[in-house]
């Protein structure tokens, strides 16, 4: 009797999950980011020419935060909802 060469797989269900999830995570890691980055440096500049540090640093963070988190609260809605 020849073994396997598939034996030591995982089912074709779990193999595309984890797709899934690393495709999950690297989209929420964009949705976190992305504004944190942009927000924060904008306001770092802003605070910068205009002498009010760190003012508008501050609000572009508070500001990406809120972004950030509707993403991610639109997307685990997006994910509850049947297809």
């Amino acid at each position: 009797m020849t073994p396997n060469p598939h034996h030591d797989r995982p089912p074709r269900g779990q193999a595309y999950s984890l797709v899934a999830l690393l495709s999950l995570a690297w989209e929420l890691g964009y949705l976190i980011a992305l504004p944190i980055v942009i927000l924060g440096f904008g306001g770092a500049l802003l605070d910068k020419k205009l002498g009010t540090s760190p003012l508008f640093l501050l609000l572009g963070i508070a500001l990406s935060l809120v972004i950030s988190g509707l993403g991610v609260y639109r997307k685990v809605k997006e994910m509850g909802s049947p297809k």
